[in-house]
């Protein structure tokens, strides 16, 4: 049985699982149910002070009764990754309690061909992940025996590769008992970043984050891989999930085509921040979205 540790805990969010439960009850209690069920949510990654209250806002629209197995599809931060990868864990802990990782359709996935795998410390390393365990814990503790998880490791997707792996994973996301979470922040902004663009039009630097984070939000709320994908072309967005959530439209639009059984779909973003408001060039900030998306 090989175990991912938390290795984030304690530092990225605390290691005491009543200061977290605490603390995660209380951001979950101040957002609103007002698009849910959630088959699928995108939410943010870092430290749970900067964004953790963003979070609530996606985790706050599912309903943990009907789920039964949890994706989590997050970016590779440290390696570089032309495809997707799979854990070489069973369990992976959190403060919390520990979370399954479902065998079966990690065997059927490698069936396809399309995953590697990733080691224990490159697993480790990575924050994208981890970041959303807590929550899924927290909202999933009263049915703590009968749910599984599927951590996948985005790689730097090509569109053709986005839509392939959004075909693999469709099937999947028209199961009402499947969750997706799709793990990024929106626009980093500022020289460390190497990303400074700034419209004057659109007023102080921050407005003009804010706009251009909107207009990519816009996009993503349309449903169209392929707008989505000119949009980071023309402004070359830092939206570090941006393969994830490519991958996310990519499965939507393969459930589109197939008739995706007479369902409507919809997602909407409920909460948007920035870690602070840069006023000068020499100033960086990190923004923060939730979103929901529904088959009606």
């Amino acid at each position: 049985m090989a175990v991912r540790r938390a290795s984030h805990s304690g530092s990225w969010y605390s290691d005491s699982a009543k200061e977290l439960g605490k603390q995660l009850e209380t951001w979950l209690n101040t957002a609103d149910l007002t698009h849910g069920p959630a088959r699928a949510i995108i939410a943010p990654h870092a430290g749970y002070q900067y964004c953790g209250a963003c979070s609530g806002f996606a985790y706050r629209q599912v309903s943990p009764v009907v789920v039964r197995r949890v994706f989590i599809l997050g970016p590779s931060h440290h390696v570089r990754l032309g495809g997707c990868a799979l854990s070489t864990a069973t369990k992976y802990c959190t403060p919390l309690y520990d979370l399954r990782i479902d065998t079966q359709v990690y065997a059927d996935m490698e069936a396809t061909g399309q995953f590697e795998w990733m080691n224990m410390s490159m697993d480790e390393d990575e924050h994208s992940i981890e970041m959303h365990l807590p929550y899924i814990a927290k909202i999933m503790e009263d049915f703590k025996d009968s749910f599984t998880i599927v951590p996948v490791l985005v790689g730097s997707l090509t569109p053709e590769k986005e839509a392939m792996y959004g075909r693999v994973f469709s099937r999947y996301l028209a199961d009402p008992q499947n969750l997706f979470v799709i793990s990024s922040d929106f626009c980093h902004w500022g020289h460390r970043f190497r990303y400074t663009y700034y419209d004057r039009n659109w007023g102080e630097i921050y407005q003009s984050i804010q706009t251009l984070d909107r207009t990519g939000m816009d996009i993503i709320e349309t449903l169209n891989p392929a707008t989505f994908t000119e949009y980071l072309k023309k402004f070359g967005n830092t939206i570090c999930g941006r393969h994830p959530i490519g991958v996310l439209l990519q499965a939507v639009q393969s459930l589109q085509k197939s008739g995706n059984n007479g369902h409507k779909m919809s997602l909407k973003f409920l909460k948007y921040a920035q870690s602070n408001q840069c006023c000068s060039m020499n100033d960086s900030s990190v923004s923060y979205a939730a979103a929901a998306l529904t088959f009606e």
